[in-house]
């Protein structure tokens, strides 16, 4: 069951709203909510009160656990654009777009035991239930980092080590021979 809230002519810019919709995308609506908290920007307070209305209305009209939802699909789309004027040197008038965004929010619920679960596992970053064999060019990559690493940590500490670098006013006033 999907639950869809939509959010029309908010006076930002979509661009920066952009910027924000990629950290909630695919996470489930508690973790969200703690993400839009803490961001920085200005467009993170419009969503937090568009995703907190879609948990509302899904538990009111369709009885559905918010634990059990995640946000599968968030996007950000342009508005009308509201045109303003601007006096310019001798005479002339630049104009300003005032942009809108339009942003909908889709949530569903996280399905446990069915065919779409791996795939919704996949997008939660949850480990699925079932054992993934490893392919043989998998190991193949596996033993050849091995065998790399391995030699790097058997060099000395001497061919590991990097140059000193200096702080403070040794640094400002060491001398230079030409």
């Amino acid at each position: 069951m999907s639950v869809i809230a939509k959010l029309r002519y908010l006076r930002i810019a979509p661009r920066k709203v952009r910027l924000v919709t990629p950290l909630i995308k695919g996470k489930e609506v508690n973790k969200a909510e703690i993400i839009l908290k803490f961001t920085v920007k200005k467009a993170a307070q419009p969503i937090l009160k568009l995703l907190k209305s879609a948990v509302a209305s899904a538990r009111h009209n369709f009885q559905l656990d918010e634990k059990n939802l995640y946000i599968s699909k968030i996007t950000v789309d342009e508005g009308p654009k509201f045109k303003r004027w601007r006096a310019r040197a001798r005479g002339r008038a630049a104009e300003i777009q005032k942009k809108t965004s339009h942003i909908t929010l889709i949530l569903e619920e996280i399905v446990t035991k069915s065919k779409g679960s791996k795939k919704i596992a996949k997008k939660l970053k949850l480990k699925p239930t079932l054992e993934v064999e490893k392919s043989e060019e998998l190991e193949k990559t596996e033993k050849e980092d091995k065998a790399f690493f391995g030699k790097w940590r058997n060099k000395s500490k001497m061919e590991r080590a990097r140059p000193k670098i200096e702080k403070g006013l040794k640094r400002i006033f060491r001398r230079k021979s030409f």
